[in-house]
């Protein structure tokens, strides 16, 4: 098995990638992708540091995070949309 070295180098790349997205996007849409991106990643470490501490809390934690920002993208992308 990979070791948690390699993930998070990994996590760390994909992080800077979608930061370079955020500031450098040229609409605002790319933004919300980015910042999309940017939870998918932070949950996704959640779930590594449940693994490697063998804590299921952690998984209950990024699973309510995982909900509470997918909303946050829809709700954003409703009033960019115009129809909130």
């Amino acid at each position: 098995m990979i070791g948690l070295e390699v993930y998070l180098v990994l996590i760390g790349i994909a992080t800077l990638l979608s930061m370079y997205r955020f500031f450098k996007g040229p609409t605002t849409v790319d933004r919300l992708v980015a910042v999309d991106i940017m939870t998918t990643i932070t949950t996704g470490l959640m779930v590594l540091f449940a693994l490697y501490y063998k804590r299921a809390i952690f998984l209950d934690v990024a699973l309510v995070y995982a909900v509470l920002a997918f909303l946050g993208v829809i709700a954003f992308a409703r009033y960019l949309e115009g129809g909130l």
